[in-house]
């Protein structure tokens, strides 16, 4: 029997006054599968320890929320008696050590976390971050990461409908690697994870349990050292053909009542999916290890208790109905197990070869769990920017721009991907978000992820309005109306204050967002301690609070797209607009600055705007809509004429000067185009609402112009095309041939 020791309780990431808590939960010390079990179920990655306390600071309920955070997913009304499930997930850590698995892992967690609820998956979506695109380890991360998120998503069958990637030098040491997905139910015919029925059969079901991922909660819960590379047995390996498998027979056992309760196993595996059914549904469990199907020889209970392997999920079942539900899984060529039974103890339980090897008292693992309310400071208010710049030639600098890391085109990234499989996806990625018809229905459900991790770092509070408006924008942009909010929170070490001062503030920002754009947050991850020390210095990623979120179009026909329809279009900015050049990509790109407060966001206008824009859209008045965001106006117009194939005229005056009119990165702010027939009928509206509506210019053929006071530009389509499309080839270089 292992002796515990202090070195060994620091190994599982507990510190002292943890351990303190364990002799005193237990009255005894642990062995060591019950110090491996509070380890997992204590790390920042189970227990959000470090946020818990601010979390509950943030909207979660609305007319349209069916379930909030707490389950597998969240859940919202989408009428008609569906309902749409969905959830995001952050898979960093792994994906950094090994990105091809680290990648494929996460998006198969993810699509069971919202097949577990009862729902088919029909979309996936990602949020990636990169470090500098020449940092020697960034090119084979990229490659392993997209060819990861392809290989699993388009084996299992779900298309991969859009995302977005940012690089930055925060993220060399540490990329972030968020996973989406959304699914459809009926609103009758939704699980949830609360076991209940003593004496009920607890069931394992899907893949054998391996000795892969074993410390993986753990190591998701602390920064890196010189030593990442000696990590690579903590990431777990993905079958995406046993996952589709373990989709369908979970499915059709949703369709009979032999369910009671349903939880995948995720991070910390068996341990977490147990002591979460339990805790949630205030009963006991007691679990025979000897019968969990295990794919290597000589396991022992810590390692089948903390193993991640993947593809597997844990079920109570109505009694009588085991044989029923074992067919249907061996038909699936599934396994089978039936390892324990629901108690009315309030304890885990654990037997093997006939002794006890755990027995721990189900409360302190789980609600009772550390929880900290640790010191921070505000990050302190950005310097107003000095000496602001001005542009000699508007057309190169949008040349530049177009092919910047941040702001070309992803194309190389997204045709790796099966975006159009099961024939629902009606917009397909490139656009403000993806659409994705309901199948069977004129309904579809609209998609994006987004976040501007330097507004975040630069300012949190208002950077985490802006990763909730800019979700919002977008949705908006094709027509739909949102719903709710997804998050993936992606933060240093929470130890930090001043990291700490971050999660606080991004937290307050989203939160305030939320409330005044009625947008719930129903579901969601926190990732802290993304931070390396093996780049030197301990480097810290930028605060990442990824916004994933959806909306609903009653008619998916009727969405807009961010291509020109024609030439001879009037093109109107529609929003408050205010130059802001702080913390803009135009800045960063052409100066060399990261400097400035952010763009703020005006929240009240944003939801007049916003409001504004959907309504036109849905009365067939707007024919082309984008909002404008890195690179402000100018980089939207690009983004427009590349989409179509159509150039544009640009003459109005320039308020804030030529660099603060045309590459301000405005907030709340839509380019859009008006049918010649509307044109007279959309500025009185506008004007109406109480929303400002500016003419730029024109559509014209296969050009962008400046023709201002201020001197003519002109930079060609095709300039503006290679420009664009030329980032990722050039520096995948031959990885560009496997696209």
């Amino acid at each position: 029997m292992t002796q515990i020791t202090p070195e060994i309780v620091a190994e599982h990431g507990l510190s002292p006054e943890e351990y303190e808590r364990v002799l005193k939960a237990l009255g005894r010390e642990p062995n060591l599968t019950e110090l491996g079990i509070f380890s997992v179920m204590w790390s920042e990655h189970c227990s959000y320890k470090s946020s818990r306390i601010h979390l509950k600071k943030l909207p979660t309920t609305g007319p349209q929320v069916i379930c909030g955070p707490g389950e597998n997913a969240g859940v919202v009304d989408i009428g008609d008696g569906q309902a749409a499930i969905f959830k995001m997930e952050s898979h960093n850590h792994p994906s950094y050590i090994e990105p091809y698995q680290g990648a494929a892992t996460g998006v198969g967690g993810i699509l069971r976390d919202v097949f577990t609820m009862g729902a088919r998956p029909i979309a996936n979506m990602n949020a990636l971050r990169f470090g500098r695109p020449d940092h020697p380890k960034m090119k084979h991360l990229i490659a392993g990461v997209v060819h990861g998120i392809g290989g699993y998503g388009n084996c299992v069958g779900v298309p991969t409908v859009g995302g977005e990637v940012n690089f930055h030098k925060a993220y060399d040491g540490n990329i972030l690697v968020n996973a989406m997905t959304v699914g459809i139910a009926d609103t009758d015919k939704i699980f949830y994870s609360a076991a209940s029925g003593v004496g009920n059969p607890i069931v394992y079901v899907g893949s054998k349990t391996g000795r892969d991922g074993i410390h993986g909660a753990t190591m998701a819960s602390a920064d890196f050292g010189e030593d990442s590379e000696e990590k690579r047995p903590t990431v777990q390996v993905g079958d995406p053909f046993t996952e589709k498998l373990l989709i369908e027979a979970c499915l059709e056992l949703m369709a009979s009542d032999a369910i009671v309760a349903i939880q995948d196993m995720g991070a910390a595996g068996l341990t977490s999916s147990s002591v979460e059914m339990a805790s949630k549904g205030g009963v006991g469990i007691e679990l025979i290890m000897d019968d969990v199907p295990q794919r290597e020889t000589g396991m022992t209970p810590y390692e089948m208790m903390l193993s991640e392997s993947q593809e597997r999920m844990l079920m109570v079942l109505k009694p009588g109905r085991e044989a029923f539900a074992e067919a249907i899984f061996r038909k699936w060529e599934l396994d089978f197990a039936v390892i324990g039974h629901v108690t009315d103890t309030g304890r885990m339980v654990l037997k093997w070869k006939g002794d006890v090897v755990c027995d721990i008292p189900l409360a302190p693992l789980a609600d009772e769990a550390p929880l900290y309310d640790r010191p921070h400071v505000p990050t302190p208010a950005p310097a107003p920017l000095a000496d602001v710049p001005e542009t000699s030639d508007p057309a190169a600098d949008l040349l530049k721009l177009m092919g910047s890391p941040d702001i070309a085109s992803r194309r190389w990234i997204w045709e790796q991907y099966d975006h159009m499989v099961g024939a629902d996806t009606v917009q397909r990625p490139g656009g403000d978000a993806a659409v994705v018809r309901v199948h069977g229905t004129r309904k579809g459900i609209a998609i994006t992820t987004d976040c501007t991790p330097r507004y975040c770092f630069a300012d949190p509070v208002e950077g985490g309005k802006q990763a909730v408006a800019e979700a919002w924008r977008n949705l908006t942009s094709v027509g739909a109306n949102p719903l709710a909010v997804t998050n993936c929170l992606n933060f240093a070490n929470p130890q930090r204050p001043e990291i700490m001062g971050q999660i606080v503030g991004c937290l307050e920002g989203m939160s305030d967002a939320c409330r005044a754009l009625d947008f719930p947050i129903v579901s969601g991850n926190v990732s802290l301690y993304n931070e390396s020390k093996a780049t030197g210095g301990g480097s810290a990623i930028l605060p990442t609070p990824a916004i994933g979120a959806i909306g609903l179009l009653q008619d998916w026909s009727k969405s807009c797209t961010i291509a020109f329809k024609g030439t001879g279009d009037t093109v109107i900015a529609v929003g408050e607009r205010a130059g802001e050049l702080g913390q803009s990509i135009w800045l960063r790109e052409i100066h060399g600055r990261e400097e400035g407060p952010p763009p703020a966001v005006d929240l009240a206008a944003e939801r007049r705007t916003g409001d504004f824009i959907r309504q036109q859209i849905q009365a067939g008045a707007i024919t082309a809509c984008h909002d404008v965001s890195d690179g402000g106006l100018a980089v939207a117009l690009a983004e427009m004429a590349l989409a179509s194939g159509i150039g544009v005229l640009v003459n109005e005056p320039q308020p804030f000067g030529v660099a603060g009119s045309l590459f301000g990165e405005d907030q709340g702010l839509y380019v859009v185009t008006v049918c010649d027939t509307c044109l007279a009928d959309f500025m009185a509206a506008a004007h109406k609402a109480d929303v400002p509506a500016d003419p730029l210019g024109r559509t014209i053929k296969d050009r962008v112009i400046f023709e201002l006071d201020e001197g003519d530009w002109t930079v060609s389509l095709a300039d503006l095309r290679a420009a664009h499309e030329g980032f990722f080839p050039q520096l995948m270089g031959e990885d560009a041939a496997l696209a």
